[in-house]
């Protein structure tokens, strides 16, 4: 599924609890929007480059370096991406 610059930012965070489930097997359940990417849902750098590559190929668009290293949460990652989207809608 792409996302759209319509989405909600609940519906960005449904989506992207899905494709952390899809991409590195992380419990559902314990992707919450204070989750911390690296110490909680265990990705680490390397995964950290895959998620980026993936979001560009849902998405359309580069999230930027400077904007991906200030990601921490899960809720970063859901702000990044409806400001990313929010971009389109201007």
């Amino acid at each position: 599924m792409m996302l759209t610059n319509s989405m909600s930012k609940e519906e960005i965070y449904l989506w992207l609890v899905d494709v952390l489930h899809d991409m590195f097997e992380i419990d559902k359940d314990k992707v919450t929007p204070q989750a911390n990417l690296y110490t909680d849902l265990d990705i680490d750098s390397i995964d950290a480059v895959d998620l980026v590559v993936k979001l560009k190929q849902l998405t359309g668009k580069r999230l930027q370096p400077d904007v991906f290293k200030a990601v921490r949460t899960v809720q970063d990652v859901v702000d990044a991406l409806a400001a990313l989207l929010a971009e389109d809608g201007k």
